[in-house]
């Protein structure tokens, strides 16, 4: 391929690692409003979603030209591939973090957060995984990625406790259900970015190897 098209290809590489920067930051704020009630950061996190929104189709945009105009085979391909899946998958994930900022803007949801001690395992663990997964990303190490799978099933086991635990103590006022349910939703809604996270880790595999590994860390 030309200079030109490599240039092209470092430069889309960049944003695409600096909207990951930006999907983890969006986390962190969001996990942050779970336990301590922040009604400016929550809107922060909120009104943040659709830069990350206008970053995603700038990049597929991207991807889809250079494809376009270049036709690259072998490991430029299979990167602007990985390019195009990781980027889903981190719209995704913002998309998360914005429904947890939602839900945590409930009255007297961080009440109920702090008395699940599963919830407050289960933010910093999401974060993690998703934080190691876009290392992996940024690296291209299939190895560190591969690794990444059984994260997966210990966050599915924690979020189960979660649901179980808050069946089990529900306070029936219509209040206090009201933060239950939206605890539940957090909890489901951290479970399914730590499942974007794995899907980044299977794209860094392919990415590193050519090998197709989806689904195959849920097995």
């Amino acid at each position: 391929m030309t200079a030109h098209f490599v240039s092209l290809l470092e430069d889309l590489r960049r944003r695409s690692l600096r909207m990951a920067s930006q999907v983890e930051d969006l986390l962190q704020e969001a996990t942050e409003v779970v336990f301590e009630c922040d009604a400016d950061l929550a809107l922060r996190v909120i009104n943040r979603d659709e830069e990350i929104d206008a970053a995603e189709v700038e990049v597929e945009a991207e991807v889809i030209r250079l494809l376009a105009l270049y036709q690259p085979v072998g490991i430029d391909l299979r990167l602007l591939c990985t390019i195009l899946k990781v980027n889903s998958d981190l719209e995704r994930v913002a998309d998360c973090a914005v429904n947890i900022a939602e839900r945590a803007r409930h009255a007297e949801v961080q009440a109920v957060a702090r008395r699940s001690p599963e919830l407050k395992q289960l933010c910093p663990v999401v974060r993690q995984i998703l934080r190691d997964a876009i290392q992996c990303y940024s690296t291209d190490d299939g190895d560190a990625a591969q690794k990444l799978g059984g994260q997966d099933r210990a966050i599915d086991a924690l979020h189960a406790q979660i649901v179980r635990s808050i069946v089990a103590n529900a306070d029936r006022s219509a209040e206090s259900m009201r933060a239950q349910l939206d605890v539940l939703s957090i909890a489901k809604n951290l479970e399914r970015i730590a499942d974007h996270a794995t899907n980044i880790a299977e794209d860094v595999v392919f990415l590193s190897t050519g090998r197709i590994v989806r689904h195959q860390f849920r097995s």
